[in-house]
């Protein structure tokens, strides 16, 4: 008592699987490969083509899915409301922040809400308020809200 599938059958039964593969390990790049599949299953019902043609078919059409797939991606990106969401370094700009460490040869700590992050700007001592003006290197680039006094030295004449 065998099954006896026609080649269009098993053609179909590998895009399911693999739809469902996509399903379980999302990545999209499955569900492409199981058009190429489904394609291959109807052309091969609709005309009947020996193996090594429904090979080159698949072949064919996984390529052209995939790249329609990723043309369809990256064409058209989704609009955010916050385009800033996942980029938290480029949403502290223009945010005061208040010095924890103080700026030495411009490198220095700021506590930024819960957390402390590296700054970098011009040297100032710990508790200064300062201004996130961009992102330097993965460390905030600051300058201060206020003028920094200079350090005046000694100018007294012998």
């Amino acid at each position: 008592m065998g099954m006896d599938f026609d080649a269009w059958w098993y053609w179909l039964i590998a895009a399911a699987v693999l739809a469902a593969a996509e399903l379980v390990i999302p990545g999209v790049f499955l569900v492409w490969v199981a058009m190429a599949a489904a394609i291959t299953g109807v052309v091969t019902l609709a005309i009947g083509v020996p193996v090594a043609l429904q090979l080159m078919v698949f072949a064919v059409a996984a390529v052209a899915a995939t790249l329609a797939g990723r043309k369809f991606y990256t064409a058209s990106p989704v609009p955010s409301s916050d385009p800033l969401l996942n980029n938290r370094a480029e949403r502290l700009v223009g945010e005061t922040v208040e010095l924890t460490r103080p700026i030495i040869n411009g490198r220095g700590r700021a506590r930024v809400g819960d957390s402390e992050w590296n700054v970098r700007g011009p040297d100032a001592p710990e508790g200064t308020v300062m201004r996130v003006i961009g992102i330097d290197d993965g460390a905030l680039a600051v300058r201060p809200l206020t003028p920094l006094p200079r350090e005046t030295g000694s100018t007294s004449q012998p």
